[in-house]
């Protein structure tokens, strides 16, 4: 298998140092537009314009936009779920106080799992 690959080695350098013919250059373009023009009347090239994910990344003025928005995003979410000091918890406007959320009303776990005598 290496001789055939030093063969064709040498055909392929040989091939880099002489120009195309323009004949063959000729041939190779007519062609292609042959198959151009056969695929465009079957209606194989069907030209669209940029998809969806292009027009919104447009929108929002392109990638720099869109980082500033997922960091908008992400700025929010973390506010709302650990709310700073000076402002009122989300969850506990929410659900209400945490008085109501006490599974045991109040009294420790341990004062309930002691048995009386």
């Amino acid at each position: 298998m290496a001789e055939t690959e030093t063969e064709l080695d040498v055909f392929f350098a040989a091939a880099r140092h002489e120009p195309m013919p323009q004949a063959l250059a000729d041939r190779m373009v007519t062609d292609a537009l042959e198959v151009q023009a056969g695929r465009a009347a079957a209606g194989a090239i069907v030209p669209r314009g940029p998809g969806i994910w292009a027009q919104l990344r447009g929108a929002l003025g392109g990638w720099a936009g869109m980082g500033g928005l997922a960091t908008a995003c992400a700025t929010g979410l973390w506010i709302g779920l650990a709310p700073p000091a000076f402002l009122p918890d989300p969850v506990q406007l929410v659900y209400g106080s945490q008085e109501d959320g006490e599974p045991f009303g109040g009294f420790d776990l341990a004062g309930l799992l002691v048995e009386e005598n």
